[in-house]
């Protein structure tokens, strides 16, 4: 059978040139397969992509696991039995992130609080070593996913469930958990569902889960994340503050939009901040290294963010220098997130955005 027409960039290799002017009945039988598995899949590209990046942590990662899905579903096409597509395809983007993280010498990916004690030290610039982080998810690759949970048993809607700190917390779930979790309390699949994906009892299934919800309830003791609105007006001129302290190097304007308790970090570098005033000392530093900033507002993990540009005189160009998640309590600013240089090039990339900014 031919590769599907998806975007056929990674998959074109997998195509069988036709070498007769005139199709034979076999190509015609691969072509109207071809047709069918594209009918089934190609809309359940983005959430199959979604479901990845819970399960791995990395934007990057959720990609190439998407590649890997769809070029085993491909292969296996014919002996699909006409049962539950979404499910068949759901088996196959678990199972190959299971084997990913298998292979991995580090499988979590979370950020510098949850491996590092805050500081109030200054950053000599290094990434720490052998450590890999977690990474944004652009809300552009929401768009037609359902915000809300897809049947009652779901515990977390699925906005709830791509928040920065949901993801992160996830990431600490021995992988097995974290399936189950995700099929059971994010997908809304039952339990006996889950081990006939998974493979096991039911029981086993349910003993996974109940773990899992556990170390969650420690996260989220009210037991669940809060949902990220869209920006209200008063949240609106927030951000719009926000945007303005950062382009005027303005201080004391950004370190009032903190909580007192607001936490800073800035992958991949380790250090992070805690508090208002821990947060003002590390940018009372770091805004002296800059001859300005541009802001572009854009979204992530269903919450506000930044592109940040920066640039040392006023003749040198604006160039890519972070992207900014920020999670909002009411009408102030709760945690902020950077991800920082070198990791920012390939992450404007993903959100479609440009290295350099025109003038």
């Amino acid at each position: 059978m031919t590769a599907p027409l998806k975007k056929r960039n990674s998959m074109s290799k997998m195509s069988v040139a036709m070498t007769a002017s005139e199709p034979s009945r076999e190509n015609k039988t691969s072509d109207r397969s071809n047709q069918a598995f594209e009918r089934l899949a190609e809309p359940l590209r983005r959430e199959i992509k979604l479901h990845c990046y819970r399960m791995l942590g990395s934007l990057h990662d959720a990609e190439d696991l998407v590649q890997e899905t769809y070029l085993r579903a491909w292969r296996s096409f014919e002996n699909f039995d006409d049962g539950n597509f979404r499910a068949w395809l759901y088996k196959i983007a678990t199972n190959a992130c299971l084997t990913a993280l298998e292979s991995r010498k580090l499988a979590a990916r979370m950020l510098p609080d949850q491996q590092f004690p805050a500081t109030t030290e200054m950053p000599n610039g290094r990434p720490a070593a052998d450590v890999v982080w977690l990474e944004p998810y652009p809300d552009s690759n929401l768009e037609g996913i359902a915000d809300d949970a897809p049947t009652p048993e779901a515990r977390y809607t699925s906005r709830e469930a791509v928040r920065l700190a949901f993801v992160a917390t996830i990431q600490g779930l021995p992988p097995r958990q974290r399936a189950v979790l995700l099929l059971c309390d994010v997908l809304g699949w039952a339990s006996n569902e889950a081990a006939t994906l998974l493979g096991g009892s039911t029981a086993s299934i349910n003993s996974a889960l109940q773990r899992a919800r556990e170390t969650l309830a420690k996260r989220y003791p009210e037991g669940r994340p809060q949902a990220a609105p869209k920006p209200d007006p008063a949240q609106q001129r927030l951000l719009g503050r926000y945007m303005k302290a950062w382009e005027e190097l303005d201080l004391d304007n950004f370190v009032a939009l903190l909580k007192e308790e607001a936490t800073y970090t800035m992958p991949p570098l380790p250090q992070w901040y805690l508090g208002r005033e821990a947060i003002r000392t590390f940018f009372a530093f770091a805004f002296k290294t800059y001859g300005g900033f541009r802001m572009v507002a854009t979204a992530a993990n269903g919450e506000p963010a930044f592109a940040a540009y920066s640039r040392k005189d006023t003749n040198s160009p604006w160039t890519a220098h972070s992207i900014h998640v920020l999670t909002l309590e009411q009408e102030i600013i709760s945690r902020l997130t950077l991800f920082y240089k070198p990791d920012s090039p390939r992450l404007f990339d993903a959100f479609g955005l440009p290295l350099v900014l025109p003038e």
